[in-house]
């Protein structure tokens, strides 16, 4: 493993480097499809999302990074309004989340805001905020104002910052049904979709809490809400639930 200083260009030449891994492993057929899918308004290689992790662990595996390394890395690759390039520098995040501190939570919510799409927002949200925020218990109050923001991504963001160590099994759940408890109601697909999945992945190893949590507010939320949060439960439960709509 070589320290990025002592590479050619530092940050931007490995910047390079995975942009050239990514056109090498894109096709142009799945670009136009991709877009369209996405209604973006980025430039897309068409590269897929395994391609794009080939791409970045080929180039930064072989690199020792530092936090700063990192940012600068990331900056590099999210400056072009390219989507696999700003694919690649999530998943540079995820890659060395453990680098990050609550310091980076402004740099975060800054490519959050600038993401626009559920593509790029859940997996900075889940997989890269969601861990800096276990390490970094003072960095969870940043997810209050997320939880209030006028910005639906970033509303969702609080939520899914969550996800992860609900999933496990542990995690703050008094601090998403906070949150979730709040947004219930609102219109926008993309949070009732959050709220529902968040609870559904929780319930797998928690039935019982999500039952409880759920029953006597199953006439406030959504349909997609519901049929996600009941999958895990019985049989019995879902019924309760549903009658309760």
């Amino acid at each position: 493993m070589t320290d990025v200083t002592a590479t050619g260009g530092g940050s931007q030449g490995l910047a390079t480097e995975i942009d050239a891994e990514l056109r090498a492993r894109a096709r142009p057929e799945r670009a136009e499809q991709e877009k369209a899918y996405l209604k973006s308004s980025l430039e897309h290689y068409g590269t897929s999302m395994p391609a794009i992790r080939g791409a970045v662990r080929s180039v930064v595996g072989r690199a020792a990074l530092g936090h700063d390394d990192v940012v600068a890395l990331t900056d590099e690759l999210w400056a072009l309004p390219v989507h696999e390039r700003r694919q690649a520098a999530v998943e540079v995040l995820e890659f060395y989340q453990a680098r990050l501190v609550a310091g980076d939570m402004p740099l975060l919510e800054r490519l959050l805001r600038e993401s626009r799409t559920w593509a790029l927002v859940d997996g900075l949200a889940a997989s890269v905020v969601g861990p800096l925020v276990e390490r970094e218990p003072e960095a969870a109050a940043v997810l209050d104002r997320w939880a209030r923001d006028e910005d639906f991504w970033i509303r969702r963001s609080a939520m899914l910052a969550l996800l992860l160590a609900l999933r496990r099994g542990e995690g703050d759940f008094a601090r998403f049904t906070r949150y979730a408890d709040a947004l219930l109601e609102e219109k926008e697909f993309f949070i009732r979709k959050a709220i529902g999945w968040i609870l559904r992945d929780t319930a797998r190893k928690r039935p019982d809490m999500v039952f409880e949590w759920l029953l006597p507010r199953a006439a406030r939320a959504s349909g997609v809400t519901i049929r996600e949060a009941v999958k895990p439960l019985s049989e019995e439960r879902r019924a309760a639930v549903l009658a309760a709509r």
